[in-house]
């Protein structure tokens, strides 16, 4: 049987490509759909403000009251959509983010230690609330203030959020991007109007990561029961006993919730993290007038700053050879050579055939 070579040599072209993709596109990425989302309802809300509300103007709660004082607002809740809907409630003292924005939705942040009441501990609600399509719902938040007084103000805050929102997930294994949604006011306590001096105290400084990346930290806490606005931070780490700087940050325009820490982050700008001593130079400033300065030495062990290394996203890894690469390189090279020695030795037995067949027909000739 004689094979036809143009054949062959496409033959070998396309196993190439097919070896090609497998080797160097292993995975399958499923992207979002629309249909991929959880509810097509929404909800809206508003507060029925009690007589102890200070200002009537504002988007949230600020209510004076009294040591031992038990209370219930409402929280009114719409469903204006044409199907049921589930909102899911999470009540959550403020916090101090890292980019020196106050939260009241991150329960992850941890309670400084000057924090003398727990917001969670004082303002109660249930954790969802089920709506009819088109129903209006009152929901009760209990308030149960501490017997002890206290100047200053507790603040924290309620998150509103549909249920089920991202839940859906891949089953092949890919990703997927999901949009979540919600609405989040405040509330602050307050028993009386004596005006607190601002203070800040050092926590430590360290090394860590911010994003996958390698970073310094300083940690200072705002250990007033008051919130302290307009506040400036230049950060600089140095070598222990050098005048050079190494990493540097000013931010301005902060703030900080009441009785909260800050982590503060100072980039590393794509450095490998080095194992040895530190001294961190803060100076924190208001536009008020409040000024507070460190000088602290600090370490990075060995263990610390390989761990960091080995998870910084921007860093090239030393993570070895990919031995299921090269064996699908190998393979699809062998196969290649294979195809192409099959090729070769047919076109020869072709002409070997064909040089008989010339000769076996000049014999006949002859004869």
């Amino acid at each position: 049987m004689i094979v036809n070579k143009n054949k062959l040599i496409k033959l070998m072209g396309l196993l190439s490509i097919i070896i090609s993709i497998i080797a160097f596109f292993p995975q399958q990425v499923k992207a979002a759909s629309e249909s991929d989302s959880a509810s097509t309802g929404s909800f809206t809300y508003s507060l029925e403000f009690p007589e102890n509300q200070t200002d009537t103007t504002l988007g949230y709660f600020h209510l004076m009251m009294e040591p031992s004082q038990q209370q219930t607002i409402n929280l009114v809740l719409s469903n204006p959509s044409e199907v049921a809907v589930t909102v899911n409630l999470a009540l959550n003292g403020a916090k101090t983010n890292q980019n020196g924005v106050v939260e009241y939705s991150n329960s992850e942040i941890e309670n400084d230690a000057s924090l003398a009441f727990s917001f969670t501990d004082i303002v109660t609600g249930p954790a969802s609330v089920e709506l009819a399509a088109g129903e209006t719902k009152s929901v009760p938040i209990d308030i149960q203030m501490p017997e002890t007084s206290y100047d200053g103000i507790i603040a924290g805050g309620v998150q509103m959020m549909l249920a089920d929102q991202g839940e859906s997930e891949s089953s092949s294994g890919g990703s997927q991007v999901v949009n979540q949604y919600a609405y989040v006011f405040s509330i602050v306590l307050q028993e009386t109007d004596v005006e607190l001096t601002p203070d800040l105290q050092w926590n430590s400084a360290y090394g860590g990561q911010n994003n996958y990346r390698n970073s310094m930290f300083i940690n200072f806490s705002n250990v007033v029961a008051d919130f302290l606005n307009n506040m400036n931070i230049d950060a600089k780490i140095s070598a222990q006993g050098s005048s050079e700087v190494l990493y540097e940050s000013r931010t301005t325009s902060l703030r900080m919730a009441p009785n909260s820490f800050i982590e503060y982050p100072i980039s590393m700008n794509g450095d490998r993290m080095e194992a040895g001593m530190y001294t961190a130079q803060v100076v924190v400033t208001t536009l008020e007038g409040g000024h507070w300065e460190w000088t602290e030495d600090f370490e990075i062990t060995e263990d610390e700053a390989n761990q960091y290394n080995e998870r910084d996203v921007g860093l090239v890894q030393d993570t070895g050879l990919d031995w299921r690469l090269i064996a699908v390189i190998a393979g699809g090279f062998l196969a290649v050579v294979l195809l192409a020695f099959l090729v070769v030795r047919q076109i020869r037995k072709n002409k070997k055939k064909a040089k008989k067949g010339t000769k076996s027909n000049k014999k006949k000739k002859s004869t």
